[in-house]
């Protein structure tokens, strides 16, 4: 891949956000926007070159205060979801593009239906993973018994302790997935220790954006979005339950979706052979097919 790109976002605050681009410029551009607490790490560079083979420029960055972009004191950001989601057009002025197809993962699936509404000429196409429309709606299924018991059992490691922060990560991340082999078990580890590294606050990084100002409810706008939406959901997601993804592909308009069976709240590599042809066909004109 590409040497990292530290980038200027204007805005009320003038923040740099770490981005890397994988692909050839005037290749149709694919934006990735990750999870909360969530570096450009977690998409993985395999993935990001599977995307690139089918000619996309394939982009994907640091949130703030995770890896290498602007950090803010731990329990102190200096910013909101709103903020958040504007980064998303940001990096794309950054690279003097008009427009892009916005992936999203979680987290960054909400934050590119909120840049979709604020920005729909910036948005070429939406493929929304593992996410939701409204969280904590009361008619859609809350995070599962086991996932709550994690979160209300699990307790904040040393930050200085390299060692059991990366535990701390490879633990989150094997009670969001369904299933795990050795081989995922190892990745994620590798992946942890690559993402605390390039931390530039720790602390700050698995805090922050759990501590930010939200957005005020954004589903019944949803009927309002105009771009092409693609959405991918795994049928054993604890933290937002299948249901969450039928929702979405049901109030946006024509939206499809493509369950993952026996995939979590992840993007394991076990199903890119699915997951990277279907954002391939999603993201070329004219030859969205049903993917279902």
């Amino acid at each position: 891949m590409t040497d990292y790109d530290i980038v200027r976002i204007d805005g009320a605050e003038r923040v740099d956000l770490c981005v890397q681009t994988l692909g050839r410029r005037g290749d149709p551009a694919v934006l990735l926007i990750g999870g909360a607490s969530r570096s450009m790490d977690w998409w993985e560079v395999a993935f990001c070159e599977r995307l690139a083979g089918a000619s996309r420029l394939v982009i994907r960055y640091d949130h703030r205060d995770t890896g290498s972009s602007t950090c803010y004191r731990p329990g102190v950001p200096g910013y909101g979801f709103a903020e958040l989601a504007a980064d998303a057009v940001g990096v794309l002025d950054a690279y003097g593009l008009d427009r892009a197809h916005l992936v999203g993962l979680s987290m960054g699936g909400q934050l590119a239906q909120v840049a979709a509404m604020y920005a729909p000429e910036r948005v070429a196409s939406l493929t929304l993973i593992a996410t939701s429309p409204e969280p904590k709606a009361p008619d859609l299924p809350p995070t599962t018994d086991p996932l709550q018991a994690h979160f209300d059992t699990a307790t904040a490691p040393d930050w200085s302790d390299r060692a059991a922060v990366i535990d701390y990560v490879v633990a989150q991340d094997r009670a969001y997935a369904a299933d795990w082999t050795a081989g995922e078990a190892a990745a994620a580890h590798d992946r942890a220790a690559t993402a605390v590294d390039r931390s530039a606050c720790v602390e700050a990084s698995h805090t922050n954006h759990y501590a930010m100002r939200g957005h005020d409810r954004w589903r019944d706008r949803l009927r309002g979005l105009c771009a092409p939406t693609l959405v991918i959901h795994g049928t054993h997601d604890p933290l937002f339950p299948v249901e969450h993804g039928v929702a979405l592909a049901a109030e946006i308009p024509d939206a499809r979706l493509l369950r993952l069976p026996g995939v979590g709240h992840e993007l394991p590599d076990r199903c890119w052979d699915t997951v990277v042809p279907a954002i391939v066909d999603h993201t070329t004109p004219d030859n969205r097919e049903d993917p279902r």
